[in-house]
């Protein structure tokens, strides 16, 4: 448990050198990690996977949460474990404070992995509407219901077992977990898509190498990466793309293995290296 103002986070640690940041996604907190921290670890990096407020058994003294109050939270934590500069992989929601602390901070981030969400410089189109289906119900969560349901298909390229999904959701047993649902959709994830579909990040430049990972059934995404992400050397030193077969929006779960060796080998050509000059987009959009 680490202190800092108002926030009492919980945080996995493990290994020894360099530190990575690990930042879940939603509904799911430290041990979305539990099968890629120890290769990370392995490798020769000190591996950081926090609870962000909101999730977890972390607690916080205000439970009202902005736009970039998770961002807040994670300078604060940075500072009180003496982490200058870090490694970066995000997921999910927890994608939204890598994008600000990447932009806003760039001198805290060595490299970075984000899994399963586009670029923030992305552009929107009807064609990904379909992506954004699973927030409604999120945004008017009630507490007790039951949100198992978001690790169904199609969402996960097989069936995740009983015992991995109770696992997930366990602190959602803690009330103050259960009613930051509908916090975080509407302090956080509302208000940055609304930041999205602006445009402002493309009004701004991504200094980071940063490396975006897709499942090839995380549908429509992937389908349609290469349509929204155009011309990413416009707004990017260094980014690339990479996917991943048999995996869905859950990707730490459905391919964990291949997650762990993307990030790895990535942090290995990158975070010490200067940017090249030319920038690869996404591949080509394949005909279905």
């Amino acid at each position: 448990m680490v202190e800092t103002p108002g926030l009492q986070s919980h945080v996995a640690v493990m290994g020894q050198g360099e530190p990575v940041v690990l930042l879940h996604g939603f509904p799911e907190h430290w041990w979305q990690w539990h099968a890629i921290a120890p290769t990370i670890a392995a490798a020769g990096y000190r591996v950081y996977c926090p609870d962000l407020r909101g999730a977890g058994w972390t607690a916080a003294a205000d439970r009202r949460i902005e736009r970039r109050t998770r961002l807040r939270d994670l300078l604060g934590l940075l500072d009180a474990l003496s982490i200058g500069r870090a490694y970066l992989v995000s997921h999910d929601m927890g994608t939204i404070t890598a994008f600000h602390l990447s932009y806003d901070c760039p001198e805290r981030v060595r490299a970075a992995v984000q899994l399963a969400v586009p670029p923030a410089f992305m552009t929107f189109s009807p064609k990904i509407l379909p992506g954004f289906y699973h927030l409604p119900p999120l945004i008017w969560h009630r507490a007790g219901a039951s949100l198992s349901g978001t690790f169904s298909v199609p969402y996960v390229a097989r069936p995740m077992p009983e015992e991995t999904v109770e696992t997930h959701l366990a602190p959602l047993q803690r009330t103050e977990i259960d009613v930051a649902v509908r916090g975080l959709l509407r302090g956080m994830v509302v208000p940055e898509a609304i930041s999205l579909a602006r445009g402002d990040y493309r009004r701004r430049r991504l200094t980071v190498p940063t490396l975006v990972v897709f499942g090839r059934q995380d549908l429509p995404w992937s389908r349609h990466l290469a349509h929204i992400c155009r011309n990413p050397a416009r707004y990017a030193d260094r980014i690339e793309f990479a996917y991943v077969d048999d995996a869905a929006h859950f990707i730490t779960d459905d391919a964990p293995a291949e997650v762990a060796r993307l990030t790895l080998d990535w942090f290995e050509r990158f975070g010490q290296k200067q940017p090249r000059e030319q920038t690869e987009g996404p591949e080509p959009t394949k005909p279905s």
